[in-house]
């Protein structure tokens, strides 16, 4: 009597190995789309945002008559006192003018009184103040954050146009946020269809020197970058490959407080394109730099968000013309840094479309 052997039901090793093969293919093919879903969902967000920061910018104007000043406030006969609970030093941003118009009217009224120890108005706009140490979540991108990010970070920038010198503290800039001046809706003579507003730039918070032997232009601001009004292009040779040269001039204050109203903390410039370099001139470790081109940065890929002074918003590419960046900043008329240049100047009368 002869027996047969029993079919096998398991899998052989030769097997096993081809079918775990297949599933590691499987999800190296999944992961990038599920990655790309998730920004595109970020990037749709971070642009409604921007669109309600718009809708805010317009209510403002209707309201004042003006579109906020980048930076403004109070001021006391005791500035550099010591004493910073008596004004907050008139560097309060744009964001603080704002508030009522994006449905933060309780943290603006408590703000505009103070309390028992701060003037109305608020302490120096860089300290720490229960009232605002914790800005309100529409001011932040989801692509640009992390739980790393602090809470009183903003990676929304008000736009000083192709002003590079003195555009700190300028109060006539060729873009459309400067300081203490508002600008009305009719200075803006090439159109608000073809005029930016805002953009972003990412979060960057560390001392200068201190980030390390490789530093992305995107996530630092060099210093010491003399003459970058008369030449930009000196700004771009400050990096290969994406990154700064000399990391050793490099700090991270970009957003560092939403309060805070110098160009470094809540400003962007349309000199260089988005993604590239960020420089002052001058040796600065704070977010103060007097002179500074600093372009729009972000995570999305190609380029950064920008909302328009018409109320829309539109996708600014890294490969946008900027025209000769080495010639010098225009003090009227058109701009030499191409579309982007014009782009951020509200009367340069330069004919063409941000489309």
């Amino acid at each position: 009597m002869r027996f047969r052997p029993l079919p096998r039901n398991g899998f052989t090793l030769v097997e096993l190995l081809v079918v775990i093969a297949i599933i590691g293919v499987l999800i190296a093919l999944l992961l990038p789309a599920v990655q790309q879903a998730r920004e595109a969902a970020r990037r749709m967000q971070c642009s409604n945002q921007l669109k309600q920061l718009g809708l805010a910018l317009h209510n403002y104007h209707d309201t004042f008559g003006d579109f906020v000043p980048r930076k403004q406030g109070t001021n006391d006969p005791g500035y550099g006192s010591g004493n910073d609970l008596l004004s907050n030093a008139g560097r309060a941003s744009g964001f603080i003018g704002i508030l009522p118009f994006i449905e933060q009217s309780a943290m603006y009224d408590q703000i505009a009184a103070g309390d028992a120890a701060t003037a109305p108005g608020g302490p120096y706009a860089w300290r720490n103040w229960d009232v605002w140490d914790t800005a309100p979540q529409m001011l932040r991108c989801p692509s640009a954050t992390s739980a790393t990010s602090p809470e009183y970070a903003v990676n929304y920038m008000f736009s000083a146009g192709d002003s590079i010198y003195r555009n700190r503290d300028g109060q006539d800039l060729r873009g459309v946020f400067q300081t203490v001046r508002g600008v009305n809706m009719r200075d803006i003579t090439d159109g608000t269809s073809n005029t930016i507003a805002m953009s972003e730039r990412l979060i960057t918070n560390f001392p200068l020197g201190s980030g390390g032997g490789s530093v992305r232009v995107t996530q630092g601001t060099i210093t010491g970058i003399s003459g970058i009004s008369s030449n930009p292009s000196q700004c771009l040779a400050t990096s290969s490959g994406g990154f700064y040269t000399n990391s050793s001039n490099v700090k991270g204050r970009t957003g560092w407080r939403w309060t805070d109203g110098p160009i470094e903390k809540v400003g962007f410039t349309t000199v260089l394109p988005p993604n590239a370099p960020s420089c002052i001139d001058g040796s600065d470790p704070n977010g103060d730099g007097t002179t500074t081109i600093l372009p729009p940065t972000s995570n999305h890929p190609g380029g950064a968000m920008g909302l328009f002074c018409d109320g829309s918003v539109k996708f600014v590419t890294e490969t946008i013309d900027t025209g000769d960046l080495t010639l010098a900043e225009s003090n009227g008329g058109q701009s030499p840094y191409g579309i982007w240049g014009a782009m951020g100047s509200k009367s340069g009368g330069e004919a063409f479309s941000a489309d």
